[in-house]
């Protein structure tokens, strides 16, 4: 059987980048061909970054799309690289956008790859199924492809595809096996959500047993806004063992001999039903050198290290692609701040990273102690803020009491954090976690305040695990725990009164988490929620602080998604609204 050697580049793109992208693609196409690679495959929409969102209306932007695709054949072609096949993902249109009063239904922009090879385009293909659930927004943007391209190269046949045509049977991959292809290649921008690394392998196999065919998935890495992807290219052979795996959240070249049946010379091709089938033939391909090239399995870890991981890589790259030079944030000895500060630290180095103590007449000694002593261990730029002078400032001008002073406790620090961003030029981390993001527990323009939320995903629960992970991660490699234990340990608390604890105002952590994670990311209803065993007066006092607190949800800094639904982009809400779950009692 004909060996192809395959290269998957797990690599890192910057929305609007275009130079930027295409650079990566020259860099790592080199050491595709470098290693023997016949085939080198880049991520969904590479050249653009991904998702382009809006820009797709921008006939200036899509025109650069296009023109940069040409040009970066003929500089892979300048660079001594016209022999490789490069197949790379670019934002393509065969008519105006559908904002357009001259658009028709079945032209406009495409979510497109293009085959580069010989210093030109040799082929292209229009992705297929466009997703329109959860982040994505597809069917807003693109019109969808109906003709599957199938390129011979080395002897062998080779169709090409775009993420979602992966996710859903049918379509490309039925119509490859028609086409009797060998290899399916499909590029992704698959963003990360905890434990979707289980789902991928047994997609993958599935695809493989719907088109006859081995099949390489690769997918791209890096942040972008509230999306990270996590990268874990895969390669399957035709009867769904799996062959290689990349490693997560990082940047990545697998490469791999791949076994592939000889193309069927008398393969039909033109309309096959559900798509038509293009074929390509490109031009003898330099021969792989002798010896077997494998490119391994990379182990999984666990579900707190990929988590961290995930949080680690969306902040830096939040901070990096945006030009920030470091973060400060808001250093209060309690959990949600120490493990922001961690992850910081983990992502910039402690020398971009500003943990600030602004205590009041109500922080507890351990917890100015908890913050001392995170800032010794991680080596962060630590300063104390006392705000006790500012808040007496506030009420010798104003007549306030109860929540209002609690509240503007909350509001000084904000300023203060937001001084020393202005005056400095960092950014602002907010530390509240999903779970005080849903019920509302949280001060407007207070402990909100800020431009990137690390935890805004993250449920409280995971928080305390993930402290745990990250203090023994730290010992299996030798080195101090970043989190003090007592920060772990100690009950939550905003100190903002005497003797406050979070469970004055809200459940247990680990009863709220589990009813959050119904109604919040499952949609389940009031009933569904009591009939799985909780107390039904708790339901509805939970219920109604997540649709009371839209509002603030709303106004709150972005973070990396890390769940199957997080807020923002995941669950749109109406702020006015006044449905209220039933009772059937």
């Amino acid at each position: 059987m004909p060996t192809l050697r395959l290269a998957l580049a797990q690599v890192n793109p910057t929305v609007g980048d275009l130079p930027g992208n295409a650079a990566i693609v020259r860099e790592w196409s080199r050491a595709a061909a470098d290693s023997g690679a016949q085939l080198v495959a880049f991520p969904e929409m590479m050249l653009t970054g991904y998702p382009v969102e809006d820009l797709v209306f921008r006939e200036s932007f899509v025109a650069a799309s296009q023109a940069a695709l040409h040009r970066l054949a003929a500089d892979l072609a300048g660079d001594g690289l016209g022999d490789l096949p490069v197949v790379v993902g670019y934002l393509d249109a065969d008519g105006p956008a559908r904002v357009s009063s001259e658009a028709s239904p079945d032209r406009g922009p495409r979510d497109a790859l293009a085959l580069l090879h010989g210093g030109r385009v040799a082929a292209t293909y229009y992705k297929h199924h466009l997703p329109n659930y959860g982040v994505f927004d597809e069917d807003r943007y693109f019109v969808p492809g109906d003709t599957l391209t199938v390129v011979r190269m080395a002897g062998v046949d080779v169709a090409l595809t775009v993420c979602e045509d992966i996710w859903q049977a049918g379509g490309p991959f039925a119509v490859a096996r028609q086409a009797r292809v060998g290899l399916v290649v499909n590029i992704n921008g698959s963003p990360y959500e905890l434990d979707k690394d289980d789902v991928r392998l047994p997609l993958v196999q599935r695809r493989a047993a719907e088109a006859g065919a081995a099949v390489a998935y690769v997918n791209m890495v890096g942040g972008q806004d509230e999306l990270v992807f996590d990268g874990d290219s895969i390669v399957v052979a035709a009867d769904g063992t799996l062959l290689a795996r990349s490693p997560q959240f990082a940047e990545h070249l697998l490469i791999h001999d791949v076994e592939l049946p000889p193309a069927a010379l008398d393969a039909p091709t033109g309309d096959l039903g559900e798509m038509r089938v293009d074929r390509v033939a490109v031009a003898p391909l330099p021969a792989a050198p002798a010896g077997t090239v494998e490119g391994g399995i990379a182990v999984r870890v666990t579900n707190e290290a990929e988590v961290w991981h995930a949080l680690v890589l969306g902040l830096r790259d939040y901070v990096d692609k945006n030009g920030f030079r470091s973060v400060v944030l808001g250093l209060s000895g309690g959990i949600d701040s120490s493990v922001v500060a961690a992850i910081a630290v983990d992502a910039l180095g402690p020398h971009r990273v500003v943990g600030v103590s602004m205590p009041s007449q109500h922080s507890s000694g351990h917890s100015r102690d908890d913050a001392a002593d995170l800032a010794k261990r991680t080596g962060l730029d630590y300063r104390v803020e006392a705000i006790q002078p500012m808040v007496d400032a506030f009420l010798a001008n104003m007549s306030l009491s109860g929540l209002a002073v609690e509240n503007l406790q909350a509001r000084v620090r904000g300023v203060i954090l937001m001084a020393l961003s202005n005056q400095e030029g960092h950014l602002v981390l907010t530390t509240g976690n999903k779970s005080e993001l849903a019920v509302g527990y949280s001060t407007l323009y207070g402990d909100s305040v800020g431009g990137f939320n690390p935890l805004k995903d993250v449920p409280k629960t995971l928080v305390w695990k993930l402290a745990t992970w990250r203090n023994a991660e730290a010992e299996r490699r030798g080195s101090e725990p970043p989190i003090p234990d007592s920060s772990i340990t100690k009950p939550p608390s905003a100190e903002l009164r005497p003797g406050q604890l979070d469970t004055d105002s809200l459940p247990d952590y680990a009863e709220l988490d589990a009813i959050l994670a119904g109604y919040v990311d499952g949609d389940k209803g009031r009933d569904e929620l009591v009939a799985e065993g909780h107390d039904p007066a708790v339901v509805d006092r939970v219920l109604r602080l997540v649709d009371g607190a839209e509002y603030k949800r709303r106004q709150a800094a972005p973070g990396t998604k890390i769940s199957i639904k997080a807020f923002g982009r995941d669950r749109r809400l109406p702020i006015t609204n006044r449905w209220r779950e039933p009772s059937s009692s």
